[in-house]
């Protein structure tokens, strides 16, 4: 088709350029600015010949929906191109998928095998950690599930049968954050082993895990990189051989991505840079004014100092992300109530996107574990995650404020009604009291009473005697 302008692609540099114009060439189809959809499950080929030369090799072309789609191979493109090492010749290469969940099955079932050993972390995402522990175990793969944040801990896990170490960073929900460089260099003293690392809370914008040795990178793309609650997706990037295993593994098990969805991602990652570099800002505003409120009783936030890994995070990310968790001075039952007192924010699960979202952990992810089961894997009762999205900032704060007048009633109610409890222990003990001084009052009054009892007695005996001895003295007649 004749154009106006020769095609010719753009190889930027700079992140906020990638974002918009990395994996889209200057020309596309009937000339548009934005990549098309291609909705389509498969393509023709214009003869046998042009068939055979793309079985050989000798052109690359789409052949069937579940192996490929412009669309998604656009999206695919930018992803790479986002995540790639910046010093590194390197190919990198991008797999999209229907789920964040779809790719990190896929990526773990391309690289293990009966026999193999993963290592992970204790904390982060349950599903995650279902797949590993159970589903992979009936498989024959072991695991070991070391401390969250503890690179130490995580290379010292490294056994002969180990395979791939699997961690987050910033994980969930405690935003922990993991010294990737130290694991690195632990992780290439054992050639065999893989390092794959779930940076959906991190994003390229904060942090690309493949610049820190990392050999694989992936993302749920429904929530940041997505950016607007609408989509579900997933990614694995990273060395374009290493990937090229991921994705043979997508084409048989099937968890593709449809092209809408890839559209979407595409819309969603052009304003990545601009939505993280704000939802940075306003996260770490939040947490600090957290801090200083007296019905929370801990703010976890990468970005201040009280974080366990705050040095760690100032060393490897370069913002702290949009999530804030915090533990509110309240039971299970007064956190709920709070959170339904935002007006702004909404209660849902997931996050990353351009709405305020919020959640009480303990029922939106563990609601299904008894209390006890909660609190020894460290599921606090008060314990709330908070996804800022693009809102003004003092809004967001006004509204959390509202989430604190409710634990401050309560608190309020509990000290008013502890009051009454020690004004009643205090007027029970003195009751106690008085009727103790009536008790031993009584008794003196009757030791006194018996004293003088036994007095009048021994006086009557005298008195009886003294007559007695006044009958026997003889009369003289006078």
């Amino acid at each position: 088709m004749p154009t106006s302008t020769p095609p010719r692609s753009v190889e930027p540099d700079r992140i906020a350029t990638i974002a918009v114009r990395a994996g889209q060439p200057r020309q596309d189809a009937f000339d548009a600015v934005t990549t098309p959809i291609a909705c389509t499950a498969t393509y023709a080929f214009s003869s046998s010949a042009e068939l055979r030369d793309h079985f050989e090799g000798r052109i690359t072309r789409d052949e069937y929906g579940r192996y490929g789609n412009p669309t998604v191979r656009a999206a695919e493109q930018k992803l790479a191109a986002l995540d790639a090492p910046r010093a590194s010749g390197g190919a990198t290469d991008a797999v999209l998928f229907g789920s964040g969940m779809a790719a990190i099955t896929s990526a773990l079932f391309a690289l293990l095998k009966q026999g193999d050993h993963v290592i992970l972390p204790g904390e982060g995402y349950r599903r995650t950690r279902a797949f590993v522990t159970s589903l992979l175990a009936r498989f024959g793969v072991t695991s070991t599930v070391v401390p969250a944040g503890d690179a130490e801990a995580l290379a010292r896990a490294i056994e002969p049968r180990t395979r791939v170490i699997l961690t987050e960073s910033p994980t969930n929900p405690y935003l922990r954050v993991v010294d990737l460089p130290a694991l690195a260099a632990a992780k290439r003293r054992h050639p065999r082993v893989k390092l794959l690392v779930d940076a959906t809370f991190a994003t390229p914008v904060n942090q690309r895990p493949l610049e820190q040795g990392a050999d694989l990178v992936l993302h749920s793309c429904t929530k940041y990189l997505g950016g607007h609650n609408d989509l579900l997706a997933g990614v694995v990037c990273g060395d374009e051989a290493l990937v090229s295993l991921v994705r043979e593994a997508r084409d048989v098990l099937g968890g593709v991505l449809d092209p809408h969805a890839a559209y979407l991602l595409l819309r969603g990652l052009k304003t990545l840079p601009l939505r993280v570099e704000r939802q940075n800002v306003t996260a770490l505003g939040i947490a600090r004014w957290l801090e200083t409120q007296p019905g929370v009783e801990r703010v976890y936030y990468p970005g201040l100092a009280s974080h366990p890994d705050h040095a760690v995070a100032k060393r490897v990310l370069s913002g702290a992300g949009g999530v804030v968790s915090f533990v509110l001075r309240a039971d299970l039952d007064t956190t709920a109530r709070a959170l339904d007192a935002c007006r702004l924010a909404t209660i849902a699960p997931s996050l990353g996107g351009v709405e305020t979202l919020i959640e009480q952990v303990a029922l939106m992810s563990y609601y299904g574990l008894a209390a006890e089961e909660r609190a020894a894997i460290g599921i606090a009762d008060g314990l709330v995650r908070l996804s800022v999205g693009l809102e003004d900032p003092t809004d967001i704060r006004d509204d959390l404020a509202r989430v604190l007048e409710v634990v401050r009633a309560a608190t309020k109610r509990v000290d008013a009604a502890l009051e009454v409890d020690a004004a009643a222990r205090v007027d029970a003990a003195a009751r106690v009291d008085a009727a103790l001084e009536v008790n031993a009052a009584t008794k003196r009054v009757d030791a006194a009473l018996e004293v003088d009892a036994a007095a009048r007695e021994h006086l009557a005996r005298d008195a009886a005697a003294q007559a007695g001895e006044a009958a026997k003295e003889p009369r003289h007649a006078v």
